[in-house]
């Protein structure tokens, strides 16, 4: 999860190494690609790093500008992006093209989809400004599910599911809250974590890009279709998975009225496309409120684990916002009262008493 696309950094810097051998290795690699792709070695910038270990630079070209993806393979196995990269692009979505690669040590040339992301364009203040924008993402959304087939992506199964909500207790509740959970809360855990896992996995499988939201959206410079990154963690997963990302933002909130807008709208269209969304929109909206969870859930747990394992604490500035999704899908079911009860608690929120009644 990089949570950042390859867009300018406000002041551009030269790269920073601080492995003298990988500096040389990196140079070395430049200067085999820069003749035969028109690169400016000179004007080599830093643009981003991310939550992974991965870093991206921009470098002029002859025809205008490339990305270069500085990925450790020590901590990055860049074969998955070069597949799912492939896959994108034979599906008609617009990724970045693969220039030249150096398996060995994980420097990767890629064409340059642009310096804006969806999220740096959008009207923040108001959502219905931002509607053609998402009808933009749901169509490259569709596209990329229409293109499915079993077999092809790892399975997003229990076993998977389960690994990412286990990330929950462990680093944000163990180990940035500091909290030892009793027996009856452990057991809560244990049991809505089934729920939401058995809900999950009732619904059919398509190609799930796993980080489906504005950051990771390109604005295109030509007519090609907004620009696809991050995308090297697909799977073969639930359909409600997407689009859940999509509208349930890490770094952005909408009202429920705009969020039930565009689901609707991907609904209906996926319905003529022959997608497996069901015929009642009820139940596909529940399963998009329960595929949420599971996914808020496992980014709580990986923003702690940014902070605490990997010294960046800037992700934690948003956790707030995933509790409050944590908390708006529980209180709409009666089988997640009792996490709710376990959140608001280790949050510290007090709740006035008085009757609630749940969704089932």
């Amino acid at each position: 999860m990089s949570n950042q696309a390859p867009t300018e950094a406000a002041a551009s810097v030269k790269p920073h190494w601080s492995d003298g051998q990988r500096e040389i290795d990196f140079d070395a690699w430049l200067h085999t690609v820069a003749d035969s792709h028109s690169l400016a070695a000179a004007s080599l910038r830093t643009v981003c790093a991310d939550a992974s270990f991965r870093r991206y630079f921009r470098i002029d070209s002859g025809t205008g500008s490339c990305i270069i993806m500085d990925a450790p393979p020590t901590q990055e196995d860049c074969r998955a992006f070069v597949k799912v990269a492939h896959l994108m692009a034979q599906s008609g979505l617009n990724v970045p093209q693969i220039l030249a690669w150096d398996e060995n040590h994980g420097f990767m040339l890629l064409s340059d989809l642009g310096n804006q992301t969806m999220l740096q364009v959008m009207n923040t203040s108001s959502a219905v400004a931002n509607r053609d924008l998402y009808l933009q993402a749901v169509d490259v959304l569709l596209r990329w599910q229409l293109a499915s087939r079993a077999g092809v992506l790892p399975a997003y199964d229990a076993a998977l599911l389960r690994r990412e909500l286990d990330l929950f207790p462990h680093w944000y509740l163990s180990q940035h809250r500091g909290l030892a959970l009793s027996t009856e809360e452990n057991q809560t855990l244990e049991q809505s974590f089934a729920k939401i896992i058995n809900d999950n996995l009732a619904w059919p499988s398509v190609y799930v890009h796993r980080d489906f939201m504005p950051r990771n959206l390109m604005l295109p410079a030509t007519a090609a279709g907004l620009g696809v990154l991050d995308f090297q963690d697909a799977v073969h997963g639930p359909i409600t998975y997407d689009i859940a990302s999509l509208m349930r933002d890490a770094f952005l909130s909408w009202d429920e009225e705009f969020v039930l807008d565009i689901t609707v709208c991907y609904w209906e269209q996926a319905r003529r496309l022959g997608l497996p969304v069901g015929t009642d929109f009820g139940a596909f909206y529940r399963a998009v409120e329960w595929m949420g969870l599971q996914r808020h859930l496992k980014v709580a747990g990986i923003f702690a684990r940014l902070t605490l394992r990997d010294g960046k604490p800037q992700y934690l500035a948003d956790t707030p916002r995933f509790i409050g999704y944590i908390r708006a899908t529980c209180k709409r079911y009666r089988e997640l009262k009792a996490l709710l009860r376990l959140v608001e608690k280790v949050e510290g929120i007090e709740v006035g008493s008085g009757f609630a009644f749940g969704r089932g």
